[in-house]
């Protein structure tokens, strides 16, 4: 297998891997096709395929953090926007007011979207924020 160090920048020097989560590749990416609409602001958003692509590069130069959070990052790349600023709201302490919706949230993340890493954050976020009482309204 080839270093992914060496795909490093993916624009440059594997700009044949790279695509949109449309399936557009960077070719596809001219002002003729924006202009005659083709290219879409849909076309802009990221596929998780890249993002993990992505991780693999950090993960290869001893950046695990950054792999990590590319890593989420790839898992939430389909979820509708809608539903992560609420997840977003629904993790901020004292909007939860028990630990059950946040378990439910992570449950509809992994059964709906395969999100392993978000699911269990959120859950490991329960866990914390029972031990700290944090589920009590404080607004």
């Amino acid at each position: 297998m080839t270093d992914p160090r060496d795909l490093y920048p993916l624009s440059e020097k594997a700009p044949e891997k790279v695509r949109t989560a449309s399936g557009l590749s960077l070719a596809d990416f001219t002002l003729e096709a924006v202009l005659e609409g083709r290219v879409t602001p849909a076309d802009l958003a990221i596929a998780p395929e890249m993002l993990r692509l992505q991780a693999d590069v950090a993960r290869a130069s001893a950046r695990d953090r950054l792999a990590e959070n590319l890593e989420r990052a790839a898992e939430l790349a389909r979820v509708p926007q809608a539903l992560i600023l609420d997840t977003y709201e629904l993790l901020r302490p004292g909007r939860a007011q028990s630990a059950a919706p946040m378990r439910e949230r992570a449950a509809e993340l992994l059964r709906d979207y395969g999100a392993k890493r978000i699911a269990a954050l959120i859950d490991e976020a329960a866990d914390v924020y029972e031990r700290r009482g944090l589920f009590s309204k404080r607004f």
